[in-house]
C-alpha cells in the first residue's frame, strides 16, 4: 500500500541509491499510474477522483525526480541532510572554473555545428564521468558532502548542454 509520506524510492518500491534499472522504473511508473489513474474512480464519485488526481500527481512528480539524474542525485542528498542548496554554495574548485571558462569561449567563437558538436561531445564526457563520480559518492562511499558537490557541478554541466543545443537551434 502506498503512503503519502513515502519517499519516491518507496513509492516506486525502488532501493534508494543513485544507480536505477531505467527499465523497472518506467515499469513500476506506469503500473502506479495504472493503479491510480482517476478513470477508474469514475464510479465511486467526483471526490474519489480528485484524490486519484492527485496520487497521479505525486507518480509524475517522483517519477520525473527520479528518472532525471541531477535530480535524483540531489533528492538523495536532500534524504540523508545534505542539501544541495546551489543558490547559496556557489564555490567550486578552482581547476572546474577554469574549464567551465574555456568551454563558454569555445561555445562563443564556435562558427558552425563541427564546433558545437565538439565541444557537445566534451561536455558529454565530462557529464558522464560526473555520473560516475557521483555513484561511487552516493552508493559506495556515501559521501554525501561531496556528493552535493558533484551535483552543484553537473548543474554547471547541465546548464552549459543545453547552452549548446540552444545556439545550434541558431543555426538550423
Amino acid at each position: 500500500m502506498i503512503q503519502l509520506h513515502s519517499t519516491d524510492f518507496e513509492l516506486f518500491d525502488l532501493p534508494p541509491r543513485f544507480a536505477q534499472d531505467g527499465a523497472a522504473l518506467e515499469a513500476r511508473w506506469k503500473a502506479l499510474q495504472r493503479e491510480v489513474h482517476p478513470d477508474r474512480f469514475a464510479a465511486q464519485g467526483a471526490a474519489a477522483q480528485r484524490v486519484a488526481a492527485q496520487w497521479s500527481a505525486r507518480i509524475n512528480e517522483a517519477h520525473r525526480r527520479l528518472k532525471d539524474p541531477q535530480r535524483r542525485a540531489a533528492y538523495l542528498c536532500e534524504l540523508h541532510g545534505v542539501p544541495v542548496d546551489a543558490e547559496r554554495h556557489t564555490a567550486m574548485p578552482p581547476e572546474f572554473l577554469m574549464q567551465q571558462m574555456a568551454l563558454r569561449e569555445q561555445l562563443d567563437e564556435a562558427g558552425g555545428a563541427p564546433a558545437l558538436d565538439a565541444i557537445a561531445a566534451q561536455v558529454a564526457g565530462l557529464r558522464h564521468e560526473l555520473l560516475q563520480a557521483l555513484a561511487q559518492q552516493q552508493d559506495v562511499e556515501r559521501d554525501w558532502s561531496a556528493a552535493a558537490r558533484s551535483v552543484r557541478a553537473l548543474m554547471f554541466l547541465d546548464k552549459l548542454a543545453a547552452d549548446v543545443d540552444r545556439r545550434r537551434d541558431t543555426l538550423a
